[in-house]
């Protein structure tokens, strides 16, 4: 495998990997939590959608998180992305932007589970949707990284 084909790999990883995240985010909150909640007896319901959520959280930290940082640390690397050079306009600032973000994205997602597993559901509910605008937002800026 060539140079090229290592990088083209990495970056679909990377990609493929927000893709699944933010869809997965949006697959709950649109499509499986409200069926869930119309088809459902309560108990039912409350044990399934804790049980995806769980099941969506350890594929996170599992799966997700890790490929994440992994590749998108490498991607950073190849590109010749230096601390200092996150201050600067252009690549560095969208990028720094992008990486804050995705750091309140990954604390709203992890104050939602401990929220959810402690009853606070609108906390949670808050939470949720902080996250799920935040990855949005995450995605946003990764369109907007200049091609370098």
């Amino acid at each position: 495998m060539d140079t090229v084909d290592l990088w083209s790999l990495v970056r679909f990883v990377h990609v493929a990997g927000a893709a699944l995240w933010v869809g997965g985010q949006l697959a709950l909150s649109l499509v499986i939590l409200p069926l869930a909640r119309h088809l459902l007896a309560r108990e039912a319901k409350d044990r399934f959608t804790a049980a995806a959520g769980r099941r969506f959280g350890m594929l996170t930290g599992a799966v997700f998180l890790p490929a994440q940082l992994a590749t998108g640390w490498a991607l950073a690397w190849h590109k010749g992305v230096t601390w200092a050079s996150l201050a600067e306009p252009g690549y560095g600032r969208t990028l720094a932007a992008k990486l804050a973000l995705f750091a309140v994205v990954m604390a709203a997602a992890g104050g939602h589970g401990i929220a959810h597993a402690k009853g606070r559901a609108e906390l949670a509910r808050i939470l949720a949707v902080v996250s799920l605008v935040g990855s949005l937002g995450v995605v946003l800026l990764a369109t907007a990284l200049p091609v370098t």
